[in-house]
């Protein structure tokens, strides 16, 4: 990596530290990671899916900071977010309807508190030279960490001020957004 490359790596890396830290010192809340797992029959009998606990982590908009001592220091693009409630009876209603209730029956199959936010489907973000000129969330052009909505978002916005506001607005949450 040539030193500016690597300068905007290192950038990036420092900034999502300190939100990091930021966000813990304010003891934001954060929300659980998790993997949907279908699991492989066991003597021909089909097992319903699960969504595997990977740690806890912040939604820091389109990014997901490491919140635990499982995920700290790791970054992910935003996946499918799910909500533990009761998954209730298939209604047939639409087919959106019906992943949404299979979603949320694998979180609590996952043994995920009632109420709590669980982030799966989201992909890990490596913090090295992959990050350059990269056509993911978080990349680093022109020495400069960067971060856009989606991998296919047409605009971007320099990582810092992203940070600023993103953590801003869960480390001082605008008045009644709070449960």
């Amino acid at each position: 990596m040539t030193d500016g490359v690597a300068d905007g790596v290192e950038r990036a890396r420092g900034l999502l530290a300190g939100a990091a830290a930021r966000l813990g010192e304010a003891d934001a809340r954060d929300e659980a990671l998790g993997e949907y797992v279908e699991p492989k029959p066991v003597l021909g009998i089909r097992r319903d899916p699960t969504i595997r606990s990977l740690g806890r982590v912040w939604r820091v908009g389109a990014l997901l900071l490491g919140s635990s001592p499982e995920t700290a220091g790791q970054v992910w693009a935003t996946g499918t977010i799910t909500r533990v409630t009761e998954a209730g009876r298939s209604q047939f209603v639409s087919v959106s309807a019906e992943v949404r209730r299979a979603y949320r029956a694998a979180a609590a199959k996952g043994h995920f508190a009632p109420g709590d936010t669980v982030n799966h489907g989201a992909t890990p973000i490596p913090l090295d030279g992959t990050l350059v000129d990269a056509d993911s969330v978080l990349f680093v052009r022109d020495g400069e960490p960067r971060v856009r909505w989606s991998a296919t978002a047409g605009t971007d916005v320099p990582l810092r001020t992203y940070l600023d506001d993103r953590v801003g607005l869960l480390v001082d949450p605008p008045r009644g957004a709070t449960d």
